[in-house]
This record gives structure tokens, sequence and C-alpha cells, in this order.
């Protein structure tokens, strides 16, 4: 800053050192289209500085007919923030494959200002965060029919054997047979987890209200593997339904408690939130399609405890990934795959502070069914 410039009054240095904090780009459109502030990311998403934004129109940066202009003009005319997922904004400009998250909100003082911020995606990231991991689970599926047929079959003949040895076994070899019994039943139930996978069968959904699935979770959580963790709950009562499966929502939710308790263990202060929120703006596209679907449903299951390490939260879904000494790794495949069949996505955030999982749902319209169950309503 020169002598000759005003000085910048003190708060509006702090609003910029904030979003210059941000590791995120962070730009203003005004009513005219003009980039009227960005961050120091937004300078370096751009490869231009604010002063050179500043005389540009944000067409001029973006493809013709790019999703982010559409999403501009949708902020202004509903006056209301607007979230889109893996929007694709690539250009000579700004570079190929440029999948971004864009979250936009109106400037309530500016009447026509809109501030954007865009959260990068890689090809990976979009795959495994966004998609809920589909492939992986489905690559689980020809394993699990496969290990049905070739293992089970000769596991009960080998617990059969067992168990005629057992009768005349003397009292120094018993344990060996009992061995032999105790671990063929453990593969056996293994085998019957991952059946799920193979399972094609079209789900019998109805509307839920998905706090009832999830009141029914917090009992059996702290009636068992939960009873010395405090389990808050941030609902919204004006929730919509959500169209979905009963019994598999609570399995879904009820895996996603489970390790958030295990991730707290021993720890004094442990906290597992549970939290329902509706957000209108929630749209992402479908693969081998140009349609954006609404995911306006979001459900999250939150810690406090050490984190999840950042070299596993992009194959976290893949199966028979586990940081547990006595895990298969399919808990967090199958929530990943029941989600996914809802239509639904989930994604993991994790820091030193705690893990969070975030699932995004679609809410239940009328036209789906008439089947409601009373007392789910």
């Amino acid at each position: 800053m020169t002598n000759f410039e005003p000085k910048m009054p003190a708060h509006q240095e702090a609003a910029q050192l904030v979003l210059n904090t941000i590791r995120r780009p962070v730009i203003m459109i005004d009513a005219g289209g003009f980039i009227c502030y960005a961050n120091a990311d937004a300078e370096d998403f751009f490869r231009a500085s604010a002063t050179m934004l500043a005389r540009q129109q944000l067409e001029k940066f973006v493809p013709f007919g790019s999703p982010l202009l559409a999403l501009v003009e949708q902020v202004r005319e509903r006056y209301a923030p607007v979230n889109e997922y893996r929007v694709d904004i690539s250009s000579p400009r700004l570079g190929a494959d440029k999948l971004v998250d864009l979250y936009a909100a109106p400037v309530i003082e500016l009447p026509g200002s809109v501030v954007v911020m865009f959260q990068e995606r890689s090809m990976a990231d979009k795959i495994d965060r966004q998609m809920t991991h589909r492939g992986a689970a489905r690559s689980v599926s020809g394993l699990a029919a496969m290990l049905a047929h070739e293992i089970k079959n000769p596991l009960s003949g080998i617990r059969g054997a067992a168990q005629l040895l057992e009768l005349s076994a003397s009292d120094e070899d018993r344990p060996l047979t009992r061995l032999i019994t105790d671990e063929t039943d453990r593969i056996v139930a293994l085998v019957d987890r991952m059946e799920v996978f193979s399972d094609e069968r079209p789900i019998d959904r109805v509307p839920l209200n998905i706090h009832i699935v999830l009141d029914r979770v917090k009992a059996i959580a702290t009636n068992g593997f939960a009873r010395n963790i405090r389990i808050v709950e941030i609902y919204d009562p004006s929730l919509p339904m959500v169209y979905a499966n009963r019994d598999q929502l609570i399995q879904v939710f009820l895996n996603l408690v489970k390790n958030a308790a295990e991730a707290i263990g021993n720890m004094a202060g442990g906290e597992i939130t549970l939290t329902t929120a509706y957000r209108p703006g929630m749209r992402v596209s479908m693969p081998g399609s140009q349609e954006r679907v609404s995911l306006p449903l979001e459900f999250k299951v939150q810690d406090n405890g050490p984190g999840v390490s950042e070299d596993l939260l992009p194959i976290l879904f893949d199966p028979f990934i586990t940081t547990k000494p006595n895990g298969s790794g399919l808990g967090l495949a199958l929530v990943a795959k029941i989600v996914g069949e809802h239509g639904g996505i989930v994604e993991c955030e994790s820091t030193a502070r705690g893990t969070s999982f975030r699932i995004l749902m679609p809410a239940w319209r009328g036209d789906q069914t008439d089947d409601f169950l009373d007392g789910d309503g």
C-alpha cells in the first residue's frame, strides 16, 4: 500500500485476512458481472491478479454456456444460496479436467452481487468421494458369489468332521477340535457378510422419517457399543421424508455410529453428533447423464476422535480397507453400496479433531409410491 492510497478500515482488513487465509478460491461478482473481489487463492485459480480480474466480467474467464454462469444467475433469481457438485469449468485459461464443487450465495447488502467459493476435485476424487465408490462395492459381488459356492460347502464338511473327531478326542485334544469349528464358523460368517454385495434384488422402499431410523440406531448404540459415549442430536424437525428401505438405512447408520464409537474408544469426552438438515441447493451429475439430480437431504455422523489418516481417505470405502486389527473392511463398502442404490452419495471428511460422514439423499416425491407405513411418518 502506497502513501497515496486510502487506508483500509480495520474491519475490511480483517475480512481480507480471513478470506486470504481460506485455502479455497473465493470471488465476488457484482450486478454487472464483473469480478469485484478475489482472494489470494482465486488469483492463482484464475491465473490473474485481483486488479486484472476486476477489469473483466466473469464470462471472460469461463467457457461459453458454463454452468458457473447459470449458477450465478440462479442465485440472483432465488436470492438464496445454491451449491453444485462436480461442475466442469475446464477451459484453455483455467486448464483441462477442471472439476469443481461450487458454493454460491447472494450478498444481501449489495443487490445483484454473488459470492462464489470453488473447491477443486481431481478425477480420482470425483469417483472415490462423490459417486459412492459403487465400482468398488460391485467388485465384491462376483467374489461373494464365488465364495458362497466354493468355500461354504467344503467348510461345512470340515466343521462336521471336527465335530465327529471331538466325540472321540481326548481332553487334551478337544480344544483343538473346538478351534476348528470356531474358525470355520468365523469364515462362514465373513462369507455371509460378503453375500450381501451380490444381492441385486429390487429394494423394497417406503417413505420414511429419518429421525425414527436414527432413534433406533441411537437406542442400539447407547445400550451396547456406545454406552459410555455421549450422542448429540441436531435435527431439522421439518425434514421431508426419504424414500428408502428402513432396515438398510438402520444398517448404514449403525455401521457409521459403530465406526465413530470405535474411533473414540476410551477417550475422555468422547462425543458422536447426529445431524439432519435440508440443503435445497445440493445437486450432482450422475454417471452417463447430463442430468443434475437434487439431493437435498443431508445426514451426518460426526465424532471427535483422532481422525482418519490422509492416505486412507481416498480408499476408505473400498472393500477390505480397515485399520482395525480384527476388522473385515466391509462395513463402509456396504454403506457405499446401500446409499448408492438409494440414489445418494456418501462422503468422508477427517481432521485431527474428528471425522464426519455425510450422506446426501433425494427427498421422497409423492408420486413415487402409495405405500406409506404408519408409524414411519
